[in-house]
């Protein structure tokens, strides 16, 4: 299925201004369930239902609320209006970054971008020249009223905008009570270290696939056609209590594979 952009504006940096269109660059492999009444597979409806009259809210009667202090404070379309974001149809690069200093964490959502003209020596320009200099643009971009941060990168012969979290949507991991000062051996520490190595290979992403739906769908298809599906059953592993013996196994294993 052809991809259908989503969004048409202009890529910037400095004075270079160039047209675009954004497509989303994943897609989700899970399979979607309809929610049905057990006793005759019809589907189920969600109601909107005053929790005090039990009664069905017509949607032009409903309003936002946020709660303060134990009571709602009632939030219009006047006043989310007067703190959105100013809609602009540009991507503008305010700087460039080392894309290995980005946490991986911040990362949210990927987009393919093309020019908006089949060969444009600007998009081709900042392809290259962020290719060749191995940074990434750092940018604010609004979509669908939300203000996002991104980063702008090549991905082969695109230019990708991904958005990344902003630092406070980031938890602090002080709260984890997680203790620092765990004792280790040094032999301990360089068998965990010798184990790593071995497992050490270039990132191939290719190599690994969801399995989850496609062995989902045989049990569903499986039970279409009356049959019993069969279901893997998980054998957990036993492992020697000593943390110097398990790492040993490991690595002898590996030798082995």
């Amino acid at each position: 299925m052809a991809m259908r952009a989503i969004w048409t504006g202009t890529l910037g940096f400095g004075l270079v201004s160039i047209p675009i269109k954004l497509y989303s660059a994943v897609e989700q492999s899970e399979l979607s369930f309809d929610m049905l009444d057990s006793r005759d597979h019809a589907r189920i409806r969600f109601s909107r239902i005053n929790e005090r009259t039990k009664k069905e809210v017509p949607f032009d009667q409903i309003v936002k609320g946020y709660k303060l202090n134990d009571e709602y404070v009632i939030v219009d379309k006047s006043d989310l209006e007067k703190v959105a974001p100013e809609k602009t149809k540009e991507i503008n690069i305010e700087g460039f970054i080392d894309l290995a200093d980005v946490n991986p964490m911040y990362f949210e959502k990927s987009y393919y971008t093309t020019p908006q003209t089949k060969s444009n020596k600007s998009y081709a320009l900042l392809l290259k020249s962020l290719k060749q200099s191995k940074k990434a643009g750092l940018a604010k971009f609004v979509l669908r009223n939300v203000e996002s941060l991104v980063v702008v990168y090549p991905v082969e012969n695109v230019i990708v905008v991904n958005t990344i979290r902003f630092a406070q949507e980031i938890r602090d991991t002080s709260d984890l009570n997680i203790s620092t000062d765990v004792k280790l051996s040094k032999k301990e520490l360089d068998m965990g270290i010798a184990l790593i190595n071995s497992y050490v290979a270039p990132f191939d992403v290719s190599k690994f696939k969801n399995e989850y739906p496609a062995e989902l769908m045989k049990i569903i298809e499986a039970k279409a056609r009356g049959e019993r599906p069969k279901i893997k059953k998980f054998k957990p592993k036993k492992a020697s209590g000593d943390l110097y013996d398990q790492l040993m196994s490991s690595l002898q294993m590996r030798k082995g594979a």
